[in-house]
This record gives C-alpha cells, structure tokens and sequence, in this order.
C-alpha cells in the first residue's frame, strides 16, 4: 500500500521513490527514479523527470516541470508555471542528454508565478525570486530578486518579510522577530 496520494488522473512510473504524506494532483506525471520528500504537494499538471530530487514538505503549483538535474531541498516553495531549464543550448536536432546542468534550490526558497531559472544556477537559502523572474546567475541565501535579467533588490527573513537593516547592519524580521546581520554583502541569522 502507498503512503502516498495519488489522484487517479496522475501518472506514478515504477521506481520513484515517494515520502509518506505526499500529494500528487490532477494530470501530473512522476517519472522513474525521482526521489520525493515527505509531506510534499505537486500541483496539477505537473511533470517530475527521472533524477530529479525533492526533499520534504516542497510545495510545487501548477504547470511547473521539474527536469533531469534539478534538486530542491526542505521547505521549498515553486510557484505556478515557473520554469527550470537543463540545458544552456538546446537543439532539437542534437541530442544532449549528458550535458545536463545541475540546480540547485537550497532549503526555504521560494520562486514566484512564471519565473525562469536558467540551469547550472544555485538559489540559496530562503531567497524569495519574484514573479516572472529570469535566474541567470546563482541567487544568494536571504537574496529578494526580481526583473529579467533578475537583479536583486533586497534581502528576506525566513519568514519573506523584506529585511530593513540599520547602521550597524542589524534587522529584525517583524513576524518572527528574529534577529538577521548584513556583512560583506551576505546575511545570516543571529
């Protein structure tokens, strides 16, 4: 028996490795020897590829294909019809299936509505990459990106409050009311 949900629409291959608590929606295609974390939920017409890794609670909205390469870790949030490549140029007449590029999207981020992520990008920790986004190079932890290309305008809590730092380069996530500090342009949580 699964300990899985699986609507009956949804495709499940043979070899996936699938957490307990885990929803699979309408349309969506789980491919072979995908791994899926835990309490993960995969939106309507969704397609995981053969590779691809997932750690728990990932939350993936409609529309969103997750290709050979890809890796999200803990907690991460992708938004409806986000995109993520794995190859830097495609061809349709030469076959490129052992030039996959790797990304990685580390624990806590989140990428908004239609956002691309360009392959062999890094999203660091808890970064918050805005709607419509086009990820071109790697995003730093904490980063808020936005535009296309994506630049980054700001810094998020974990909780994606934007983070207001004072002279000392001190800020407190309003929420949480956890403590942040800003040094040589990286910022960890104190």
């Amino acid at each position: 028996m699964d300990n899985y949900f699986a609507h009956p629409s949804a495709v499940v291959d043979d070899n996936c490795n699938i957490g307990e608590g885990t929803k699979i929606w309408h349309f969506s295609h789980i491919m072979s020897d995908c791994v899926i974390g835990e309490k993960c939920n995969i939106g309507q017409n969704v397609v995981v590829s053969p590779g691809v890794i997932m750690g728990k609670n990932v939350k993936v909205q409609n529309n969103v294909s997750l290709y050979t390469g890809v890796v999200c870790e803990d907690d991460v949030f992708l938004g409806p019809s986000m995109v993520f490549t794995n190859i830097t140029n495609p061809r349709s007449a030469i076959v490129r299936r052992d030039q996959y590029s790797k990304t990685f999207v580390r624990k806590g981020a989140s990428i908004g509505a239609n956002a691309t992520v360009v392959c062999g990008n890094e999203i660091g920790e808890y970064a918050l990459i805005g709607a419509g986004a086009v990820i071109t190079k790697p995003v730093k932890p904490y980063a808020l990106v936005v535009g296309n290309p994506a630049r980054q305008i700001g810094w998020v809590s974990e909780y994606g409050h934007r983070l207001e730092f004072d002279q000392s380069g001190e800020a407190t996530c309003p929420e949480s009311k956890d403590r942040y500090r800003l040094s040589n342009d990286t910022v960890e949580k104190v």
